[in-house]
């Protein structure tokens, strides 16, 4: 049996197979292993506002979205207009990219293990960001505590919000599937 230490470093998928599955298993009682709560996708998005109208600007988030990802991200339109905040139907607002299946755990074991320690001041992320269905939303406020940035490429820094779905049915489910993979999460 291999020891937990060696795994989490390793497949974040396979922990889920070997650890977490028995261990969510006995602690909720299910009688079903398809009852288990699970990650269905992860989804990173970032908002331009009127930035996303200047090209520029535009193509460098589209980069920096891709580099942290490795995926191209969609753009996100305005779906009407809105006087007040000077938008027009079918204006650039944002940025959005999916993760499913192995980038999705390939992201989230680099969210784990080397953006989050790299936070200054970081004591963890609070659970109250848990919704009633399990679950979690966070963002963060710069682009720099992502290996793949480099510092001189940087003009403006801008934050990403990041969204965690999973199948659970309770907050409580969530909490623990999380902190199974090893999330730094306090109460």
């Amino acid at each position: 049996m291999q020891n937990i230490q060696e795994v989490k470093i390793g497949n974040l998928k396979h922990l889920y197979k070997v650890f977490i599955i028995p261990n969510l298993k006995n602690q909720f009682d299910y009688g079903n292993i398809h009852q288990v709560p699970k990650l269905i996708k992860i989804q990173i998005n970032r908002g331009l506002g009127i930035d996303g109208q200047n090209n520029k600007l535009l193509q460098k988030s589209v980069e920096e979205i891709r580099l942290i990802t490795g995926q191209q991200p969609i753009l996100t339109k305005a779906r009407k207009s809105i006087s007040g905040f000077k938008v027009r139907e079918n204006m650039t607002l944002g940025l959005t990219v999916t993760l499913r299946k192995n980038k999705m755990y390939t992201f989230l074991e680099k969210l784990i293990h080397l953006v989050l320690p790299r936070i200054r001041d970081f004591r963890g992320l609070s659970v109250e960001n848990f919704d009633r269905n399990g679950n979690y939303n966070f963002g963060l406020q710069e682009q720099l505590v992502f290996p793949e940035i480099n510092y001189e490429n940087i003009d403006q820094i801008r934050g990403l919000n990041i969204s965690i779905v999973t199948t659970a049915k309770t907050r409580d489910e969530g909490i623990a599937l999380l902190k199974g993979f090893g999330f730094p999460l306090i109460d």
